[in-house]
C-alpha cells in the first residue's frame, strides 16, 4: 500500500532483513491453547461490536496481566464485546491478523515495520503496552559483566538461533561493532550455558530469563537494547487499515479495555501474576515468584514519563522517531504514517480523558 501523499521509501539489503526478522520471544516453555471468555450476563450476539480475537505474542503468562485483567474483570464486555478468545503464541502475528484469525494483535514495531516494508502489508500500530522493548544481553556481575556494547569485544555470547540471532546482529551493528570481535555461541533457551560458565554474555529478556539466573542467587547484569541502540515498543496493538477505516468504534472500545486492564496490571502485578499462573496459564506450571518479579519489572517498561503526561498506551512523537531510526539503522526507511496509525487512540483519550489520568 503506498500511501498518496507520503509514499514509502523501503530500501531493503540481504544484511538489513536479517537484521529485522525480531520475534518477541521470552525463554520459557510454549503453550498455544486458545481460550474463550463469555462474561456473565453478555449475550455475544447482541454485544455492540461483536465477539473478538485477540493474538498474543507469547505463551499466557504474566507478560499479558493487562489482557488477564480486562478479560476478568468484564472491560472487555463493558467496551461493547461478547466472546473474547486470546490465542496464546508464539505466532506469525502479522499474518495472522492480515489473514482475519485475528481481529487484534500483539506484535513489535520490528516485526510489523518489516513486514510493512517488504509486502505492502496494510498493518498498523494502534497503540502499545510496551514503551521500551525487554530484550537485553544478560551477564553475570562476577564474569562476563557486561554493560555497555564496549564490553561486548572479546567475549563468547550466546545466541539462540534464528530471530534472536539475526537481533544481535542488529545490535553490533548499531554500536558499530566488528562481528569478528565477538564470538556467537548456539545456545537454547535455557541460561545454563551463562551459570555454568560456558559463555560471557546471554542473550535474554530482562522480565524473563534475567529473573531466573537471578533467583539461583547470581548478580547479574543487563544490557538493555533499547537502551543501546535498539529502542522500539513492545507488546504493541497491531490491526488492519480496514479494520481502522471500517470500524474506528470497535478499534477504540479495544483500546479502552486494554487500557483499563493494564492500569489494574501495573497497580497489582501479584494480582497479575494470579491471574496467569491460575487462570489463564494453569496449564503451564508457571512459577508464583517468577511470575510475581516478571509482572513487577514489566511496570518499568510499561510507564514512563511520557505515559505519566500522556497516558498508558501512547507514543510519543519522539518515541515514534526512535522506532523508524532503529529501522532505518538496518536499512530500512518508513515513513510514521506507514507503521503507526495513533489517530484513534488521540480520538478515544479526548473522549474519555480518565483513562490517561
Amino acid at each position: 500500500m503506498t500511501l498518496p501523499h507520503h509514499p514509502r521509501r523501503a530500501r531493503l539489503t540481504r544484511a538489513a532483513t536479517a537484521a529485522l526478522v525480531v520475534l518477541a520471544l521470552a525463554a520459557c516453555s510454549s503453550g498455544a491453547d486458545a481460550e474463550e471468555t463469555d462474561d456473565a450476563g453478555t449475550d455475544a450476539a447482541t454485544a455492540e461490536h461483536g465477539d473478538i480475537t485477540v493474538q498474543l505474542s507469547w505463551i499466557k503468562n504474566a507478560e499479558f496481566a493487562g489482557e488477564f485483567f480486562a478479560d476478568s474483570k468484564g472491560y472487555f464486555t463493558d467496551a461493547g464485546f461478547g466472546t473474547v478468545t486470546l490465542n496464546a503464541g508464539p505466532g506469525a502475528t502479522e499474518s495472522i491478523v492480515l489473514s482475519g484469525g485475528a481481529d487484534f494483535g500483539l506484535s513489535n514495531a520490528i516485526s510489523v515495520g518489516q513486514v510493512v516494508a517488504e509486502e505492502d502489508a496494510p498493518l498498523k500500530i494502534v497503540g502499545t503496552t510496551f514503551q521500551k522493548n525487554p530484550f537485553t544481553i544478560l551477564s553475570l556481575k562476577d564474569g562476563g559483566d557486561i554493560a555497555t556494547p564496549e564490553d561486548l569485544v572479546g567475549k563468547k555470547i550466546g545466541v539462540q538461533a534464528g530471530p534472536n540471532e539475526a537481533l544481535f546482529d542488529a545490535l553490533l551493528a548499531v554500536n558499530e561493532i566488528d562481528p569478528s570481535q565477538v564470538t556467537k555461541v548456539p545456545v537454547e533457551y535455557d541460561p545454563s550455558p551463562l551459570v555454568n560458565g560456558e559463555v560471557d554474555g546471554f542473550l535474554a529478556y530482562v522480565t524473563n530469563e534475567s529473573i531466573i539466573v537471578e533467583s539461583q542467587g547470581h548478580e547479574v547484569t543487563n544490557l538493555l537494547f533499547a537502551d543501546n541502540g535498539l529502542p522500539f515498543v513492545a507488546e504493541s496493538v497491531v490491526t488492519t487499515d480496514e479494520m481502522i477505516a471500517n470500524e474506528p468504534e470497535k478499534v477504540k472500545a479495544f483500546l479502552a479495555a486494554e487500557i483499563r486492564g493494564w492500569k489494574d496490571a501495573v497497580a497489582d502485578p501479584e494480582e497479575g501474576a494470579r491471574l496467569a499462573v491460575e487462570e489463564y496459564g494453569k496449564d503451564l506450571e508457571l512459577d508464583m515468584d517468577k511470575e510475581i518479579q516478571q509482572a513487577t519489572i514489566q511496570i518499568d517498561l510499561v510507564v514512563t514519563e511520557e505515559t505519566d503526561a500522556n497516558g498508558l498506551f501512547t507514543i510519543s512523537d519522539d518515541l515514534v522517531e526512535q522506532n523508524l531510526a532503529t529501522l532505518a539503522a538496518a536499512g530500512i526507511e518508513l515513513e510514521a504514517e506507514d507503521l503507526f496509525d495513533l489517530s484513534l487512540l488521540t480520538e478515544l483519550l479526548e473522549e474519555q480523558p480518565d483513562l490517561a489520568t
